[in-house]
């Protein structure tokens, strides 16, 4: 099967992530996959993969949004008529061309699948974010021509649903790790920071991320010098944060880490990995975790609470900086919690949350897309 996927490769976030392994699985089962996104035009060729490269072109892109040129549509029309795929899938990237995808797929007679990724509060939580609320908004009128919409729990699913989207439109297939290379090993990492206890955040240090609630519960714990608390991100908080909450409370900014086995050799070696979100969508970040056999304390927003529940700690969004400041020194001093639940952590994603299943899912899905498509002309 030949896939045109359209989706991020750069700046550096968990729809990147995600296009990553995703298209990297579905080479690895033997398809065909051309990768459009928004780059620079000398950009043509994956380096780290046997994806087909297509740069579109774009004035402005960051984490949350990008802006296309104005001939950026003309690009990807034209590159998908010569592409001839036999589906096209778009990890939506917060972009106008999300909304014109499903015109240019009609006129080229082209099956179109969507990964909707855009967070949100959490079971039985209304839409409170503007932008998130402004995002399920926007796109529930256009989602609905679309061939069919993925995203990761029956609790976004329901979400869409109020806002008009018709359920049998909408496949919830999980995000996925691959849990050969995320998985417990050895790590020096206690070592080299000089610690008995390490505490760790990896994401963005943006505003949704809450990171503040956590780095002040840390430094109002009065952890002992030998816990470490670990911060593995960047983002546009870091320069307001960092200056108040540094090496002298025992917390080490490590910036964005590009190298992967570098990011799995941190997540081996620490005990507690927190993830104090306001929004998510199900991440990434705490499924390599969890498959690392870490303890995780994350707040019951997106899926997360549902991927947590009973293996790990969840915190409530209102209470997040109290809860923290009681948890951290409980399991600082009683370091048997960390393995207990680390052990139930992994396990969880074996049985549920693996890259293989993910893959197998989501060809399942292409081949009922696909036969759709073809009763729908009659062949």
């Amino acid at each position: 099967m030949h896939i045109a996927w359209l989706g991020k490769k750069s700046p550096f976030c968990g729809n990147v992530t995600y296009g990553r392994e995703i298209t990297n699985a579905l080479l690895d089962r033997g398809h065909q996959v051309s990768f459009l996104h928004f780059a620079q035009e000398e950009a043509n060729r994956d380096s780290e993969s046997d994806c087909a490269e297509v740069p579109l072109p774009f004035l402005y892109k960051s984490q949350v949004y990008t802006i296309p040129s104005f001939k950026a549509t003309k690009v990807l029309t034209e590159s998908l008529r010569q592409l001839k795929p036999d589906l096209v899938h778009a990890s939506l990237t917060l972009s106008p061309l999300d909304f014109l995808l499903p015109e240019i797929c009609a006129e080229l007679n082209l099956p179109l699948v969507a990964t909707f990724h855009t967070p949100f509060a959490g079971k039985g939580a209304k839409l409170k974010s503007g932008t998130q609320l402004l995002a399920y908004q926007l796109y529930a009128p256009f989602l609905v021509n679309y061939d069919r919409t993925i995203v990761f729990s029956q609790v976004q699913r329901e979400v869409l649903a109020r806002l008009g989207v018709p359920a049998n439109n909408v496949a919830v297939i999980p995000n996925g790790v691959d849990v050969l290379r995320y998985s417990p090993g050895a790590s020096a990492l206690k070592a080299e920071f000089n610690a008995r206890r390490l505490f760790v955040y990896q994401g963005r240090l943006a505003a949704e991320k809450n990171v503040e609630a956590l780095l002040r519960a840390w430094k109002q714990a009065e952890m002992k010098p030998d816990s470490k608390l670990l911060i593995v991100g960047d983002g546009p908080l870091t320069a307001s944060l960092k200056p108040f909450y540094g090496s002298e409370h025992g917390i080490i900014w490590l910036g964005f880490v590009a190298d992967e086995q570098r990011r799995i050799e941190i997540l081996r070696g620490a005990d507690v990995f927190i993830l104090p979100s306001l929004v998510e969508g199900l991440s990434l970040s705490l499924l390599e975790a969890m498959a690392c056999g870490l303890a995780c304390l994350a707040t019951d927003v997106g899926a997360d609470g549902e991927v947590l529940e009973e293996v790990g700690v969840l915190l409530n969004t209102r209470r997040v900086g109290s809860q923290l400041r009681t948890l951290l020194p409980l399991f600082q001093d009683h370091p048997e919690l960390a393995p207990i639940l680390g052990k139930k952590a992994r396990q969880r994603v074996l049985e549920r949350y693996t890259l293989n299943y993910n893959i197998t899912c989501l060809e399942q899905l292409y081949g009922q897309v696909l036969e759709q498509r073809r009763v729908s002309v009659g062949i």
